[in-house]
Formats: C-alpha cells, sequence, structure tokens
C-alpha cells in the first residue's frame, strides 16, 4: 500500500499524529531495510515519542536510535535478506496470517481482503506482497488514523487483523539466531503495539 501521507494529516491531534507515524515508521522498516536517510532521521528525531507515557516504548525508541547511529547498512540489508527473503522458506515470514490464526490461515486472510474491500482498498498489480504482510496492516493503521475513522473502527481492525499475529511474529523475530537489527525493530514495535492495545482497551472500558 505504502500511499502517500493524508494532506488533512495537520487536523489531526498531535497524539493521533504521532500513532500514525510510528506505524509509517515501523511499516517502512519491515518493507524493507532502511536506507540512509531513513537511519538519520530516526537518530534526530523523538517527536514520535514525545506524547507516549510508556517507558517501555521510549526505552525501545532510545534503543533503536542507539541502533540506527551505529549499525552497518549492508550488514542490515544483508539481515533483512537472511531473515525475510532467505533462500527457499525465509527463516521469518512478515505475513501475519498464520501467526494470527495458525489452523486456518487462509480464512484469515480472506476476512482482511473482505475488511480492506469494504473499504476500498485494492491491491495494486504492481504490489507483489499479500495483504496480510506486517507494513500493509501498519500503513492501513495509518491510513484509518489520518482519516479519522472512529477509534471504534480502529481498536477493531488492530485487534482483529494486526495485534494477533504481530505479537507472534515479533517474538518469532526476537527468538530468530540471524536477527541483530530488527531485534531492536522488533522489541520497539512490540512496545509500540502495547501501547496501542492498552489506550483501545481503555475506550472499551469507557
Amino acid at each position: 500500500m505504502n500511499e502517500s501521507p493524508n494532506p488533512d494529516a495537520a487536523r489531526l491531534a498531535a497524539e493521533d499524529v504521532g500513532r500514525a507515524n510510528l506505524y509509517a515508521l515501523i511499516g517502512r522498516l519491515f518493507y524493507g531495510p532502511p536506507d540512509a536517510a531513513l537511519y538519520a532521521e530516526i537518530c534526530r528525531s523523538g517527536q514520535e515519542v514525545a506524547n507516549q507515557d510508556a517507558s517501555r516504548l521510549a526505552a525501545g525508541w532510545r534503543a533503536l536510535q542507539k541502533a540506527c547511529g551505529s549499525v552497518s547498512p549492508v550488514s542490515v540489508r544483508q539481515e533483512y535478506d537472511d531473515l525475510f527473503v532467505g533462500v527457499g522458506r525465509a527463516p521469518v515470514t512478515p505475513y501475519l496470517s498464520g501467526y494470527a490464526e495458525p489452523a486456518s490461515p487462509d480464512r484469515h486472510l480472506v476476512r482482511l481482503r473482505d475488511q480492506l474491500s469494504g473499504w476500498g482498498f485494492l491491491r495494486r498489480s504492481n504490489v507483489f506482497e499479500v495483504e496480510d504482510h506486517v507494513s500493509a496492516l501498519c500503513d492501513v493503521m495509518r491510513f484509518l488514523i489520518e482519516d479519522s475513522r472512529p477509534l471504534e473502527e480502529q481498536q477493531r481492525f488492530f485487534a482483529g487483523f494486526v495485534h494477533p499475529g504481530a505479537t507472534a511474529f515479533f517474538a518469532a523475530l526476537q527468538q530468530a539466531p540471524s536477527a541483530d537489527f530488527y531485534k531492536i525493530v522488533a522489541t520497539f514495535a512490540q512496545a509500540f503495539f502495547e501501547v496501542e492495545k492498552e489506550a483501545f482497551q481503555m475506550i472499551d472500558s469507557a
């Protein structure tokens, strides 16, 4: 998906701008290895987590910044290929249906496609990633925020299609022997998703 930012995003509350930016960043990191500009942007930026009251998230962000300031881009590119591309079957798949519903991933993917179709999302012919790629799901969450969709709608998509599979995906990355930089990315992303889960739970209890 990887759509350009919504021009109406400026009308969003600062907290929602931060949420949208974090989904965009996480999606970009899992879509492909960072380029030099992204490493530099992460190192100098702190605004994305400034309004997030979660020490684990802040710690994850600092660890990610530190890694981006010292990592070898060549080694990260190789790590990305080793983890997510591999020879034959990749050690860790970024497609979340198999994590969210191991017994019936195809059924989970059909439900996801039905939801996306209902919102008017159509897969472009030049996009090879399946709709349940973690980056695509982050893009959907970003869109829902920037489009000012009701929090209940965001919560249903997050709980139904994002959080269950992403949690297991992040755990698989943290346990992968070949993960180094992406173990740090996974820890940061998991911390953010837990902040999101807790915020959505507050909506349910309100």
